[in-house]
């Protein structure tokens, strides 16, 4: 599909948007191949796209302060987006899921079986079932991605050891559910380590251990997976740093202290 000079259309834009969310910050650029195909399926240049992606960027705070170009070029309409996204993640996360199947299907063959499933004589519990597994998705994708596919405590960089882990629980806070910076990730170990209260995240971002980990004479495993990594800083990511109120939920209310 040719190139064109039209303004960009919401389906355009939050397809954007959600391939940002969902690209390492070091990506993002017009020979990534996601991009490319991107840039194809919406009619746009790959360097179109990829600069319409750095826009986000710099509307994001930490970027913002570390001078990142593009924001200069960021239109309104990018601004709206940005804005809806962040006071509604799990909507604008669905929505640009389903745009990704209309206009970028082919990416990953189940979008178009899960948009199939949205058709008005569906069940609508099977509809209920498609929203959460591509809300999930979308979830896993942007947390992973912003922490370059590794643990955000021991540095594991084995995607299938991986997790997107919500710090206020997926079942407490349905606002929250989608919001990225409401995920860390974390290696299968430091995940359950986390949603059982062992470790939580000071507001400086360290890690503090419960008294229940502070195990002496504690086998090899324990040592350097929880022991050794007391007050040691987590990985910041490249996108959606971990919300203060949310750490400090999870300090309140799941830690064991």
């Amino acid at each position: 599909m040719a190139s064109k000079r039209e303004n960009w259309t919401r389906d355009e834009l939050i397809v954007a948007f959600n391939l940002y969310c969902r690209t390492p910050f070091g990506r993002i650029h017009k020979a990534n191949p996601d991009i490319i195909e991107m840039a194809k399926n919406i009619g746009r240049t790959p360097s179109a796209a990829a600069m319409k992606m750095v826009n986000f960027a710099s509307l994001d705070p930490f970027h913002r302060e570390r001078n990142v170009k593009g924001l200069q070029h960021s239109s309104k309409l990018d601004e709206h987006i940005w804005e809806e996204f962040h006071k509604d993640w799990e909507s604008l996360a669905f929505e640009s899921q389903q745009s990704l199947a209309r206009l970028i299907g082919k990416t990953d063959e189940d979008y178009a079986l899960e948009v199939s499933f949205l058709e008005p004589d569906i069940p609508t519990e099977a509809r209920r079932i498609t929203r959460v597994r591509l809300v999930q998705r979308f979830f896993r994708d942007t947390v992973l991605s912003s922490y370059n596919y590794s643990c955000a405590v021991c540095k594991i960089n084995l995607c299938k050891m991986l997790n997107a882990s919500h710090i206020i629980p997926w079942s407490i806070d349905k606002n929250r559910r989608a919001d990225p910076s409401n995920g860390l990730s974390l290696c299968a170990f430091h995940d359950r380590a986390f949603d059982r209260g062992l470790i939580a995240i000071e507001e400086d971002l360290r890690i503090v251990l419960s008294r229940e980990a502070k195990v002496i004479d504690a086998p090899k495993l324990h040592r350097v997976g929880l022991l050794e990594i007391e007050g040691q800083e987590i990985a910041i990511p490249d996108k959606f740093r971990p919300d203060q109120v949310a750490l400090a939920y999870h300090r309140d209310r799941i830690f064991l202290h």
